[in-house]
């Protein structure tokens, strides 16, 4: 089964030392995140999603998630494929839902539907 992508959504990046991060992206910015909390920060770059996670794995580097219409059925695309699950499907709020998997390569694939995406 083929995987459809819509594009690229969002990419995050492990930042353990969350408030650091938050004050060195919102100098380089220019603005401040939309979404602020303990867990994620999150800012809108040109329509899309700049996160910062503070329990990102920094050895994954940023996490690059695409779009898709079905985020299970596209782990179940990839895992077809030979990748393996490496976070599973859930729900992160306000009806989004992310999931990675892992090429045979290695690398984490991001997977993420997001019914308030709009680029701009």
């Amino acid at each position: 089964m083929a995987l459809s992508l819509h594009g690229l959504r969002t990419v995050i990046y492990p930042s353990p030392d969350l408030d650091a991060a938050k004050a060195w992206w919102t100098t380089l910015l220019g603005l401040e995140p939309y979404f602020d909390e303990p867990f994620y920060v999150g800012y809108s770059v040109a329509g899309y999603e700049l996160g910062l996670l503070p329990d990102g794995a920094p050895e994954d580097g940023a996490l690059t998630y695409w779009g898709v219409d079905d985020v299970t059925e596209a782990v179940r695309a990839a895992v077809a494929s030979g990748a393996t699950e490496h976070t599973p499907a859930s729900e992160v709020g306000d009806g989004i839902v992310t999931a990675t998997v892992r090429t045979p390569q290695g690398a984490v694939l991001g997977l993420i539907f997001n019914p308030h995406f709009g680029a701009g």
